[in-house]
């Protein structure tokens, strides 16, 4: 048996490494768990949640959907897509691991074009989604986006957990101060949660919900009837208002309850919510500690409140 030296053998290895190229990193449009290695001239574009080369209009669409939905979204991949033609399915292998594809051809205003849909499922850390990736090639670039630029592209789909700065940065809000707390989570409702800790898990650890929704009550008697139905919904036992009250947050229509609950765990809670009427929109915080903390947290609560700053 022929036996190479170590040293030898090492030394190969690194050139056969400085001889192929790095593989290029998938680019992730900001604040999106789904990315991927573009080709050709296709460059992010935040308009689209994806990328396009606007002078040859290809585009590569990328869009993010509960978890939950993977069945239904499943069972569209066999329905026919209207004026999609010649369609071929198949179970397709990529970065990260196995989805489905679909390709078909269609016309636009006249211009033929080429058309792939992938779907896939996804588990980052503790969370799991679906995910759907959609591009469209016009026949006129079929040159500069070959059927194998195409599918080595959708083979680079990846997933992660996007840095928090991104999604803070996408909120509708901006948060001017934390008060010793730490964003640990961004839900693409538009909310953000903070704790003292950095566990993601709010059970035993004081925490603020800070949210906005579309929605408003024009009339000062109808605030406190929407107070009470978002309080409402709210996954806590027990609830026992203490006080309710209309107030100016920043100035603008408020209402502010206080109250006490019991986690599922039985564990006692205080908390308060206050209602910011924007107009068309509300900001809604929710802030929740154990029992024998509300004291020493209630002003903290108070300060994250102030510093809620609705984006112009």
């Amino acid at each position: 048996m022929l036996r190479v030296p170590l040293r030898a053998l090492v030394l190969a290895l690194v050139a056969m490494a400085l001889a192929c190229p790095a593989a290029a990193e998938a680019v992730f449009p900001k604040g999106l768990q789904i990315g991927l290695t573009p080709t050709g001239d296709l460059t992010p574009n935040p308009q689209l949640n994806g990328f396009t080369d606007p002078d040859r209009k290809v585009a590569v669409v990328i869009a993010q959907f509960p978890a939950a939905a993977y069945p239904e979204l499943e069972k569209s991949m066999f329905d026919k897509p209207p004026g999609v033609t010649d369609i071929h399915r198949e179970t397709f292998p990529f970065a990260s691991g196995v989805g489905y594809l679909m390709s078909g051809h269609g016309s636009d205003n006249g211009q033929p074009f080429t058309r792939w849909l992938m779907l896939a499922r996804a588990a980052v850390g503790d969370s799991s989604f679906s995910a759907v990736v959609t591009v469209t090639v016009p026949d006129a670039a079929r040159s500069a986006y070959p059927d194998d630029a195409i599918r080595k592209m959708l083979g680079s789909v990846t997933f992660r957990k996007p840095p928090l700065a991104e999604q803070l940065a996408l909120m509708p809000f901006k948060l001017n101060e934390l008060a010793g707390f730490h964003v640990v989570q961004v839900l693409p409702v538009g909310a953000v949660v903070l704790t003292e800790g950095k566990s993601e898990d709010i059970r035993g650890q004081p925490y603020v919900v800070v949210s906005i929704a579309r929605g408003d009550a024009d009339q000062p008697q109808d605030r406190a009837r929407f107070a009470r139905d978002l309080l409402s919904s709210l996954p806590l036992k027990d609830l026992t208002v203490k006080s309710a009250e209309d107030m100016r947050i920043d100035g603008r229509p408020g209402f502010e309850i206080r109250a006490e609950a019991s986690q599922q765990d039985g564990a006692p809670v205080s908390l308060v919510q206050w209602v910011r009427f924007n107009g068309s929109s509300f900001t809604r915080i929710v802030a929740v500690s154990h029992r024998d903390q509300w004291e020493a947290m209630f002003n903290r609560f108070r300060s994250i409140r102030d510093g809620v700053e609705l984006r112009r």
